[in-house]
């Protein structure tokens, strides 16, 4: 049943467009992770530029196997295995493993999706009791989060610090994302899906300081705090596209709802953060003002407006989860 509501959900979404890849962050133009070392600041070659890391052999920081791929990315050989601990530090006591784009188009401008998959398991499981900042921008005008909030067991997306939506980061679910990005009217917006599923956008485009040198993406985990215990974050998917989005999760062959395991996934109990509102609580019951067009409405956990300015109504997106003015 629940399968079903997120796949109702899916079909409020824009239909699969393809867009024009601006840079190719797959990992298929790496046969061992010994090729990210052929990058240096005198030979920058590749598609990734590799000087965030600690000290240890690059090794040690990433691996490459097709079980670190999200299945349904048909288009990959192999996906990413990053892992940070105590020895993953630079120019900070910070741990830190990230990947920036080395390229000569431009990131940054028009409108752009930046997409990518994550995921987790439970041997090396990140800590929920510090924060992680995630496949972010050097000005965090926008970025994942974990370990932070009301409930640090989620994945919080945010726009300039403040928390605009999050979910669950259930182990061994890949978690599909596109940041959209319109630098030309300085907004950002999310399409989230899980496993094979299509994108669809959870969050409508919003203000924010958009911006972007082309190199400033962080493709990567920083863990605020340096503990010993190590982490393995599992990457795929990674492209930027300009134009309409692509909203297929590589050829959409994998079964919806499914893990890279096989075992059966629940879509994400997402929780969408107007402007205005406060953390999610446990109630849907609505006081104070009316809800703005676009803005949620209702939904588990929600705690905000349930009815709409006019003329919009609020209207069941993905029941019981998400509710919105329309």
């Amino acid at each position: 049943m629940v399968n079903f509501m997120w796949a109702l959900f899916a079909a409020f979404s824009t239909v699969a467009q393809a867009g024009t890849i601006v840079w190719d962050g797959t990992f298929n133009n790496f046969n061992t992770v010994a090729d990210f070392d052929k990058w240096s600041w005198a030979n920058q070659v590749g598609t990734y530029q590799w000087y965030i890391h600690g000290s240890n052999p690059t090794s040690r920081y990433l691996a490459l196997d097709p079980s670190y791929k999200n299945p349904a990315h048909t288009n990959e050989r192999h996906g990413l295995k990053m892992t940070i601990d105590s020895t993953a530090t630079w120019n900070s006591n910070m741990e830190r493993a990230e990947l920036i784009p080395q390229t000569t188009a431009n990131l940054g401008t028009g409108q752009m999706y930046y997409h990518f998959s994550i995921k987790r398991s439970n041997t090396n499981a990140p800590d929920s009791t510090l924060e992680h900042q995630i496949m972010f921008f050097e000005s965090h005008f926008t970025e994942l989060k974990y370990g932070v909030g009301s409930r640090p067991t989620n994945l919080v997306w945010m726009i300039g610090g403040q928390e605009r939506w999050s979910t669950d980061f259930t182990a061994d679910t890949w978690f599909n994302f596109a940041y959209d990005i319109n630098f030309s009217a300085s907004t950002v917006g999310l399409w989230a899906s899980t496993g094979g599923n299509p994108l669809v956008k959870v969050v409508n485009n919003m203000a924010a300081s958009t911006s972007t040198n082309s190199a400033d993406f962080h493709v990567g985990v920083l863990r605020i705090v340096n503990t010993p215990p190590p982490e393995d974050w599992y990457v795929s998917g990674v492209y930027i596209e300009s134009g309409t989005i692509t909203t297929t999760i590589g050829n959409g062959s994998t079964t919806p709802g499914t893990t890279s395991d096989g075992t059966t996934a629940q879509p994400p109990t997402t929780t969408a953060v107007p402007p205005t509102a406060t953390a999610p609580a446990t109630t849907t019951t609505a006081t104070g003002p009316q809800q703005t067009q676009w803005g949620q409405c209702g939904g588990t956990g929600y705690t905000g407006p349930t009815s709409c300015v006019s003329p919009y109504t609020c209207n069941a997106v993905s029941p019981p989860y998400y509710y919105q003015c329309q």
